[in-house]
């Protein structure tokens, strides 16, 4: 009897062994077929629209944009004109410039887009050619190749041609989201807003997707938070890759990587605070598009802005999603990191 059992006994470890073995094996052999399966993490399709001259602020997001390659898939550049900066042609030669530097010249597409603003030129959008036209023909031809993802489209000046297109053909408002990086929200002012309110009056009217990263001046919980003081800026020398012939910038001087032309852009800019500093604004817009934990956001109904003022609309289902709160050190800590170790987008 006893030696029944104990026969029993090892039959039944071994049965349960082999049993054991077979479900570990099943769920390896899955995994590892699983991981052999799924696909990549999709890289986010992106339109950067930058009025590139103005400050300092464009070309550094333009750059971060460009060097974070593992995370982008940057379809184009579009350029426009707002106060400050010059002409349309001065904002496009400031993006040029950063592509190059970004090693990446005639490999992202750059494209002219508008010098006036959305009052002056809509009335012009159904002519082959107007103010702005390479750039909204160029917006609404890559927004029609993205049906079931979006096209995502970072704003970091006025909105006049990203309306433009809107206008042009309404259909492509579900192919997009915008991120624009502008006003002081809920409080009234702020460069890129007031250079073109009506682009930006009609876009909150339409059903595009739209997220707003505030600025707000002074304050903490804006953009203008995410400051570099002179002696940061510094960090930034000889960083980026290096090209074979040199870029004359923009206050001249010749530069073979964008590290060390950023070193000459913060030595010719004002600072202000305490202490002395920059914000880096539109920067921060593709940060929080890289890692949205970055910054805190929310819904609101969507406003309208009359005579300089936003007016709130409670009860309007259209909404909004508002961006602040930023993480300032997580920011520029990566910022740097992806400086130092740029992955250029893949073109």
């Amino acid at each position: 009897m006893h030696n029944r059992i104990e026969i029993y006994s090892i039959r039944m470890r071994t049965l349960f062994t082999v049993f054991f073995c077979f479900v570990y094996l099943t769920h390896y052999s899955f995994t590892s077929m699983k991981k052999q399966i799924d696909p990549p993490l999709m890289k986010l399709s992106v339109i950067f629209d930058t009025d590139a001259n103005n400050e300092l602020d464009d070309q550094h997001a333009l750059a971060y944009l460009l060097m974070s390659g593992e995370d982008f898939d940057v379809k184009g550049v579009t350029v426009n004109a707002t106060n400050n900066g010059g002409d349309i042609d001065e904002h496009y030669k400031e993006a040029e410039r950063i592509i190059k530097l970004c090693d990446l010249y005639k490999k992202v597409p750059l494209i002219i887009g508008a010098n006036d603003n959305f009052e002056n030129i809509k009335k012009d959008i159904d002519l082959p050619k107007f103010d702005g036209y390479n750039a909204v023909n160029f917006i609404i031809e890559q927004a029609k190749t993205h049906i079931d993802t979006k096209l995502i489209i970072i704003a970091v000046g006025k909105l006049t041609n990203v309306a433009l297109a809107l206008k042009k053909d309404p259909t492509i408002s579900k192919n997009i989201r915008l991120v624009w990086l502008g006003s002081n929200y809920p409080e009234p002012g702020e460069y890129n807003l007031e250079n073109d309110i009506p682009a930006m009056n009609y876009l909150l009217r339409s059903d595009l997707h739209f997220e707003i990263v505030t600025v707000r001046y002074g304050k903490t919980t804006g953009t203008d938070a995410v400051r570099v003081t002179k002696e940061d800026s510094k960090k930034m020398a000889g960083l980026g890759p290096q090209i074979s012939e040199a870029v004359i910038g923009r206050h001249g001087g010749e530069y073979k990587n964008f590290g060390d032309y950023s070193v000459d852009l913060f030595n010719n800019i004002n600072y202000h605070g305490d202490p002395p500093s920059r914000a880096l604004f539109d920067m921060a817009a593709v940060a929080i598009v890289k890692n949205p934990d970055w910054a805190e956001s929310r819904h609101v109904s969507s406003s309208k802005m009359v005579n300089k003022k936003w007016i709130e609309q409670p009860n309007n289902p259209r909404k909004l999603i508002i961006w602040e709160s930023f993480e300032v050190n997580k920011i520029l800590s990566d910022f740097y990191c992806t400086m130092k170790n740029y992955v250029l987008v893949d073109q």
